[in-house]
């Protein structure tokens, strides 16, 4: 009996392994078949842009001949340099103005208790609900009085991305929450004040937070199309890479800037990729720590 038991629990073992096995294999090829095809258009888009011909009507998707002419014409015969530095100031300054409006309205909805502070969350709840182009009419309407459109739009984007930015308060202040208040009260019974206790003990703690909404305010304005054309309004000066380059797919264009405009792509797509590849594990931190019920 002994030994017919040990056999039967061999059995079972050893196909309860061989099915976590296949179950194992199935998953990991439906993983590479759902990689390969997001991965399909990136890499037909870094193909294209070798090719030496310059319209989109190629029958074949590898380059008969590499060339990197297309590059070179982007900085020498358009303005994407311009679009391109355009698009990097705009991206730093509101990664660091919305990082600093909303870690502030984090912290202070984490830590405070004050009178209206509920019906505050609750009003920039409902505000966030409505999407941004509602606006667009009285947006253009204010920044064209003060000259903060076509050549000076960036400007303009730059405060439009960072005016309402501290609404988003909702994943930094649940990664607060995480935060034991011990540590504020021992910091504040040792001196400091309210700037210093979220500047030298709670900031020092919450790096993961802060790097996630780094990247997320970085990444913003390298999108925007629909506010940003509306405020360029087809000044070259004032454009970024996104409506900077959906110029180049007009009829009039595409035959003769198609292999250019997915030159100027993969270019684009280099320093968003470089800052999530480097921040993500900071950017996975950041997103579990702050998913919390706050």
């Amino acid at each position: 009996m002994k030994k017919q038991n040990d056999n039967k629990i061999k059995k079972t073992g050893l196909g309860a392994k061989a099915s976590r096995r296949i179950s194992n294999a199935i998953i990991y090829f439906i993983l590479i078949v759902i990689t390969i095809v997001w991965l399909f258009p990136f890499v037909g888009i870094l193909l294209e842009s070798f090719k030496t011909e310059t319209n989109m009507q190629t029958p074949y998707l590898f380059p008969k001949e590499f060339g990197f002419d297309h590059y070179v014409k982007l900085f020498t015969k358009t303005d994407f340099l311009k679009w391109f530095g355009n698009t990097a100031i705009m991206g730093v300054a509101t990664a660091v103005l919305q990082t600093v409006f909303i870690l502030s309205m984090s912290y202070v909805l984490s830590r405070l208790r004050f009178k209206g502070r509920k019906g505050l969350m609750n009003m920039m709840l409902i505000l966030g609900m409505f999407p941004g182009f509602l606006t667009m009419i009285l947006i253009y309407k204010v920044f064209a009085d003060a000259g903060l459109t076509e050549k000076m739009a960036p400007l303009g984007l730059i405060i439009v991305y960072c005016a309402s930015s501290a609404m988003g308060y909702y994943v930094s202040k649940g990664f607060f929450d995480t935060i034991p208040k011990s540590l504020d009260e021992a910091a504040r019974v040792d001196g400091a004040t309210r700037f210093q206790v979220f500047y030298k003990v709670i900031m020092p703690l919450s790096k993961p937070i802060v790097i996630y909404t780094i990247l997320m305010g970085f990444m913003a304005p390298w999108g925007d199309f629909i506010l940003a054309s509306y405020l360029i309004h087809e000044n070259s000066q004032g454009m970024n890479v996104a409506v900077g380059m959906y110029e180049w797919l007009s009829r009039t264009n595409m035959n003769t800037h198609y292999t250019m405009f997915c030159a100027a792509g993969v270019i684009v797509a280099i320093p968003v990729v470089a800052v999530f590849l480097g921040l993500q594990k900071y950017y996975v931190e950041g997103v579990t720590g702050g998913a919390v019920k706050g």
